[in-house]
């Protein structure tokens, strides 16, 4: 294959990855920025949602219907999870809240395990791929799987619809406020419930969004998927810079960005054309990035991560927060 194809391919699966990250990452974002709240509970929204499709689609349910109960289910499975385990501990040390969402999270986890054997399923489920999302799309010389293609427009769209509520309705600035000075924003008159839960309500449909394309991409379910997409979710919240919605989409983007290099550059000595090269460039190439590394790929990102925290611990959008008093 041509380099600069080549180069192009990665470009698209580097942006389709980044879509889904910054889809999970803004929803943690969210939550944080106003309750300053961890929630690892975050990725099982994901798994439940990832579970509602699989059900509605293995009903012959449309399509359409089952994104809709996708969507809805996982949406009040978030307020539920609201309502009933951070509501009642709202202004307690941070400890609790981080304790109470891994809690949370292991509930929704043996929840959905239980469910799935009382319904006589295995607890590793084939995900029944929409044809929409299967196949690949072609571009001349450039073969892209049309999940990717999908991913990145579908990201891309509920990103800027995410920004357009945020910045331009009444709801969006009060959770603005809120995230701001929550105090003030509650002497202000602003429904600080209904902010927070509307918060969760956003994070929860964006979660179940990243679901249904994390199931299509892996082939398969089980109630512990969430585990990695969250903590990879976390990862970028934090290079773009933990509590900002707009840090979160950078964080993700770049995440996406590095692990699609950190995937592709290993053994691109064996993949370069005779002659681009000379001889010592390309014999350099092999012997310090071959293929073998990919499997390593894990393990560089944290190191990004480690980097990040030790010299930019802010994040790449970082900003001074004054105390008032």
């Amino acid at each position: 294959m041509n380099i600069v194809y080549y180069a192009i391919q990665q470009f698209v699966n580097a942006l389709s990855i980044g879509s889904l990250y910054a889809l999970m990452a803004v929803g943690l974002a969210m939550v944080f920025g106003i309750l300053r709240l961890i929630n690892f509970a975050h990725g099982d929204l994901m798994m439940v949602a990832a579970y509602f499709a699989a059900f509605a689609l293995f009903a012959n349910a449309p399509l359409g219907v089952a994104l809709l109960l996708m969507v809805a289910g996982t949406v009040i499975v978030g307020l539920f999870m609201e309502w009933v385990a951070y509501r009642p501990i709202r202004g307690a040390p941070d400890v609790a809240t981080l304790l109470t969402s891994f809690a949370v999270g292991q509930i929704l986890q043996n929840s959905v395990l239980l469910i799935t054997r009382l319904l006589g399923r295995p607890i590793q489920i084939a995900f029944p791929a929409p044809k929409i999302l299967s196949g690949v799309v072609v571009f001349g010389q450039i073969t892209v799987p049309r999940l990717n293609v999908v991913s990145l427009v579908v990201g891309v769209v509920a990103l800027i619809l995410l920004s357009f509520f945020i910045t331009r309705t009444t709801a969006g600035l009060s959770m603005r406020a809120a995230a701001e000075d929550l105090p003030a924003a509650q002497l202000m008159g602003i429904n600080i419930n209904r902010v927070i839960a509307l918060a969760f309500a956003i994070g929860s449909g964006l979660a179940a969004i990243a679901g249904l394309l994390f199931a299509v991409q892996a082939g398969q379910i089980n109630p512990y998927m969430g585990f990695t997409p969250v903590l990879k979710a976390f990862i970028a919240a934090v290079i773009g810079g933990f509590g900002s919605i707009a840090g979160a989409v950078v964080g993700g983007y770049v995440l996406g960005a590095l692990e699609v290099v950190l995937t592709a550059l290993p053994g691109i000595g064996d993949i370069l054309p005779p002659g681009m090269v000379s001889p010592a460039t390309l014999a350099f190439l092999k012997q310090w990035l071959p293929s073998s590394l990919t499997g390593y790929r894990d393990a560089f990102v944290f190191v990004a991560l480690i980097l990040m925290l030790l010299f930019r611990p802010g994040g790449i959008l970082q900003r001074e927060e004054t105390k008032r008093a």
